[in-house]
């Protein structure tokens, strides 16, 4: 029989799987970047400079960074960039500092390793030698993914859950990540990827948009996004809102940008401010929830100015400031960067952790990718230690289906990496299709994660099961 311990019984201590510290946000010093060395506070306090001083090619990175990073990794982001980038350089100042930020050797190429490593840099500045040589993209990879143009309504406006609409406002961010879902529309064309446009002119656009939610009283919550409604002058963005206010049967307005993270100097505009304090007085008034939904995916991205940002917003009346992250390999797929980063940003930085997406499955993408049994291993990782409404959820966003939490398949043939998951609703597409919703959809494992038995059977069937 096993004694019980009793009051005052000193048991042997073991350490919890993940140990909470609490740590204070910091700063990196931007001026230990030799280009950034004479590069005063209030300068970098300017959205206007830091847009204007974004690096948007390897000589810019260069002029940054000087010989403190080896010729190597230039040649190496230069040869990503001709041959396999599916989005083009953009990285605003803010974010390149929060790549190695505690760098401090001065040695000409000792950053080199540190750069290569960096979870950040990892998706933001990516390198042919990040590329899974065989299967840099999986066989079932698609330009548009998650085909929301095909669920367009209006151009622009993405219909796929009953109650719900994607508005994209504009095709153009702050910053450009390698892993975009939205790679087909978004940011320049590059030597792999022509990207498509918007035809229809702005204003054109937003009517038509607006007038389909007029139509339909059974939409009641619109994510405005694109791109990112940064790159949206803050007057047409706020006009927009205002229209929406106009629909009574709209009771949710979620605006979604990266740039609260990358560029919240942006936010921290006193016409970004005072005009959110505006809508979000009157959105209050009328009962509708307005939101800002970030894009966090590493603890390091989570700065004082970060957090200065995201209190404004709130300051100003925003409702919630939620982030919406994706797992990647090599960036947050431990539980320990997840839980480091969810303690940061709902304990440091008022953002709450809502929602971390397996990373889509869009051409380049494998390295960056889970199996889904992995992101059920970090889900299951991840509960206890957080508060529970602090808890991200993790998601697979299926093709035809929509978000699934991921252990809501309804069956998995590990082997193959194959996935097979069900819905309870019809996209804009699916109207008049009886079967949609007894239908099993795949969804697809990076096929370098699989069993011998697994890779070779991709080989032998690069088009997948039958349908």
């Amino acid at each position: 029989m096993t004694d019980i311990p009793t009051a005052g019984h000193q048991a042997t201590a073991i350490e919890q799987p993940y140990q909470y510290r609490r740590r204070e946000l910091v700063e990196p010093d931007w001026r230990r970047f030799p280009g950034w060395e004479d590069v005063t506070e209030e300068q970098w306090a300017s959205a206007q400079w830091q847009r204007s001083h974004c690096v948007k090619n390897p000589k810019q990175l260069k002029e940054v960074l000087g010989d403190r990073v080896s010729e190597r990794f230039y040649e190496d982001i230069a040869d990503d960039m001709e041959h396999n980038a599916t989005m083009s350089m953009l990285l605003p100042p803010q974010m390149l500092n929060t790549m190695i930020p505690s760098a401090t050797d001065a040695q000409p190429g000792s950053w080199t390793d540190a750069f290569y490593a960096d979870p950040i840099r990892r998706y933001m500045l990516p390198v042919s030698s990040d590329r899974l040589p065989g299967w840099s993209s999986h066989p079932l990879s698609a330009r548009d993914s998650l085909h929301e143009h095909d669920m367009w309504v209006a151009e622009g406006l993405t219909h796929r859950y009953p109650t719900k609409v994607l508005a994209e406002l504009l095709s153009t961010c702050p910053q450009y990540c390698g892993h975009c879902t939205r790679m087909d529309l978004v940011g320049n064309s590059t030597p792999q990827v022509a990207k498509l446009r918007l035809a229809g002119k702005p204003v054109s656009r937003q009517e038509a948009i607006l007038n389909y939610l007029r139509e339909h009283n059974e939409v009641r919550d619109v994510v405005v996004s694109g791109g990112d409604v940064a790159n949206m002058p803050w007057r047409r963005l706020e006009e927009f809102i205002e229209s929406l206010l106009d629909i009574d049967t709209i009771r949710d307005i979620r605006l979604a940008s990266k740039a609260l993270m990358g560029l919240p100097q942006h936010w921290l505009q006193s016409e970004v401010v005072d005009g959110m304090s505006r809508v979000a007085k009157r959105a209050q008034d009328q009962g509708v929830n307005l939101a800002i939904h970030t894009h966090v995916n590493h603890v390091n991205s989570v700065t004082p100015a970060v957090a200065e940002a995201t209190n404004a917003m709130l300051d100003a009346g925003v409702r919630d400031v939620r982030n919406q992250g994706v797992l990647m390999r090599g960036v947050n797929d431990t539980p320990a960067d997840l839980l480091d980063m969810c303690f940061a940003l709902q304990g440091e930085a008022s953002i709450l952790p809502y929602y971390f997406y397996m990373c889509d499955m869009i051409p380049g993408s494998e390295h960056w990718r889970l199996p889904v049994h992995k992101a059920q291993f970090l889900q299951e990782s991840i509960m206890g230690y957080l508060p529970g409404y602090a808890t991200p959820r993790l998601i697979c966003d299926v093709p035809f289906v929509g978000k699934r939490w991921v252990h809501q398949l309804a069956d998995y043939d590990r082997e193959k990496g194959i996935s097979y998951w069900t819905k309870n609703y019809r996209t804009s597409i699916e109207a008049d299709d009886p079967e949609a919703l007894q239908r099993h959809y795949p969804y697809f494992d990076p096929i370098d994660t699989l069993p011998e038995s697994g890779r070779q059977w991709w080989i032998d069937n690069p088009e997948g099961p039958a349908q």
